[in-house]
C-alpha cells in the first residue's frame, strides 16, 4: 500500500481509482485531459535548459510525454511497486526498449524458452544482428540457471507463466542467481498484471507489461509499459530515448480509463477462466488444461506461493484431432472470436504451436494445442458455445 495525502496508506482497489490523479491540476475533473502536442514553450532560458534532465517527469517535449502520459506512468509505477514507469507505443516496443537499455555488442542474454513469440524474434533477429548472443533456458530451471551464467551475461529475462504453455517460473530463485552473477532481471508481467504479481517484491529489476491487454482492457488501443527500480531507471530512460516510440496521449487516456476498472474486470476474467478450465478438464476430448491455478497443474505450488490471483488466459491440449476437426470446432463458435492479443472484454480461442519454437526444453503435446481468453460474457453461455464446438469437432474427427 502506498501513502496518499495526509500520510494515509490505501489498498489496491483504492489506488486503482486514485493513482496518477491530481484533481487540482485537472481543475476538478475526475479524469486528466488529453494533452496533444509536440512543442512546449518556456518563458526563460534557465527553465528551458534545467528541465531536460527530468524530461520523463516534466513537460519538455511531446516525445518525452505529456501530463496524460505522466498520470498513467505514475499510477502504474505505484501499483507495481517500482520507482518509475515509461509508456511506449506497444508491448513489443516496451520489450525492445528494456532489452536495448542494458545490452550491447558482445553481451550475453538468458531468455526463457517459453517466452512470448515476438520477444523471441527480437532475440534471434534484431539483437543477433547487433552482436548480442541469446541462450534460451528451460523455464523450470530455477536456481540452476547459475550454471548458464557467463562473465558477459548482462540480463536474465523471465515470463511467468509463459504465454502459450503457462509454466510458472521460480522468479525469486532466478533473480537471486542472476544478481549473484551481476546480471539484471527483466520480467514480462502482462499475464498477472500488478494486481496479481508484485515483481519488485520478488527480486525483479524491470517489469514490462503489454498494456494493450488488461490495462487498456477494451481492445481499442496499443500500449506498452516499462517499470523500473531506482537502480535501473536511468538505463530505461536511455533506452526510451534511443527507441523514440512513445504512445499517443489518446492511448494513454484509454489506458487510464481501463486502469480504473482493472480490479473488477480481472476478478471476472479470473472467475470465468477457472470455470471454463474446470469444465474443459472434464471433457473427454481434452488431454490437459494448462492453467497454474488448478491444483493439479505442475506449476500450482509456485503460483500459490507467489501470485495472488490468475487472469483469464490459459491453454488446452486436445487428445489428437485433425486440422479439419479443429476448423469445425473453431469456425462455428459464436462467442469466442479468433484473433490475436487478449485481455479485452471479449472471449478468444486460437490454435497455438509452441512445439515449433522451443529449443531449450522439449514440448511434445499428444494433440492440438489451443489458447483461450475468458472474457466478460456469461460463463454458462461460453460453455454452451464450446459444447456445441466439441460436437462439431467429434463429428469431423
Amino acid at each position: 500500500m502506498a501513502k496518499k495525502k495526509g500520510g494515509r496508506r490505501h489498498r489496491t482497489a483504492t489506488r486503482l481509482v486514485t493513482g496518477g490523479r491530481d484533481i487540482e491540476a485537472q481543475q476538478g475533473f475526475v479524469n486528466p485531459p488529453v494533452y496533444r502536442g509536440s512543442t512546449v514553450l518556456f518563458p526563460t532560458l534557465a527553465e528551458l535548459e534545467s528541465d531536460i534532465g527530468d524530461r520523463y517527469n516534466k513537460v519538455v517535449y511531446g516525445r518525452w510525454g505529456t501530463p496524460t502520459h505522466f498520470a498513467l506512468q505514475s499510477a502504474v509505477a505505484e501499483l507495481e511497486g517500482g520507482h518509475h514507469a515509461i509508456a511506449f507505443g506497444s508491448g513489443k516496443a516496451a520489450i525492445l526498449a528494456a532489452l536495448i537499455s542494458f545490452l550491447e555488442a558482445g553481451d550475453h542474454l538468458l531468455m526463457v524458452d517459453s517466452v512470448y513469440g515476438p520477444t523471441r524474434t527480437i532475440c534471434t533477429d534484431f539483437l543477433a544482428r547487433y552482436g548480442v548472443e541469446t541462450t534460451f533456458y528451460d523455464p523450470l530451471i530455477g536456481d540452476a540457471i547459475s550454471n548458464l551464467m557467463r562473465a558477459n551475461t548482462r540480463l536474465v529475462f523471465v515470463e511467468s507463466p509463459g504465454s502459450l504453455t503457462f509454466e510458472v517460473q521460480d522468479v525469486p530463485a532466478l533473480a537471486q542467481a542472476a544478481h549473484d552473477a551481476g546480471a539484471v532481471v527483466i520480467m514480462d508481467n502482462t499475464w498477472a498484471t500488478p494486481l496479481y504479481f508484485k515483481p519488485f517484491a520478488h527480486g525483479v529489476d524491470v517489469s514490462i507489461q503489454a498494456a494493450t491487454k488488461y490495462i487498456v482492457g477494451h481492445s481499442d488501443a496499443m500500449l506498452g509499459l516499462v517499470t523500473a527500480n531506482e537502480a535501473s531507471y536511468e538505463r530505461i530512460k536511455s533506452g526510451a530515448d534511443d527507441l523514440g516510440a512513445p504512445p499517443g496521449p489518446d492511448d494513454c487516456y484509454l489506458a487510464l480509463r481501463g486502469l480504473r476498472t482493472l480490479g473488477v474486470r480481472l476478478e471476472r476474467h479470473q472467475a470465468t477462466g477457472l470455470t471454463l478450465a474446470r469444465w474443459l478438464a472434464k471433457r473427454p476430448e481434452v488431454a490437459r488444461v494448462l492453467h497454474p491455478a488448478l491444483p493439479d497443474d505442475p506449476g500450482h505450488a509456485l503460483w500459490k506461493r507467489d501470485f495472488t490471483g490468475a487472469s483469464g488466459l490459459f491453454g488446452v491440449i486436445l487428445k489428437g484431432g485433425s486440422d479439419d476437426a479443429l476448423a469445425a470446432l473453431l469456425d462455428g463458435l459464436e462467442l469466442f472470436g479468433m484473433g490475436y492479443s487478449w485481455g479485452g472484454f471479449e472471449s478468444l480461442a486460437i490454435p497455438t504451436h509452441p512445439e515449433i519454437r522451443r529449443t531449450a526444453s522439449a514440448w511434445q503435446p499428444p494433440g492440438l494445442t489451443l489458447r483461450f481468453h475468458a472474457g466478460l460474457e456469461d460463463a454458462d453461455d461460453l460453455i454452451g458455445d464450446l459444447e456445441r464446438g466439441f460436437e462439431r469437432f467429434n463429428r469431423a474427427t
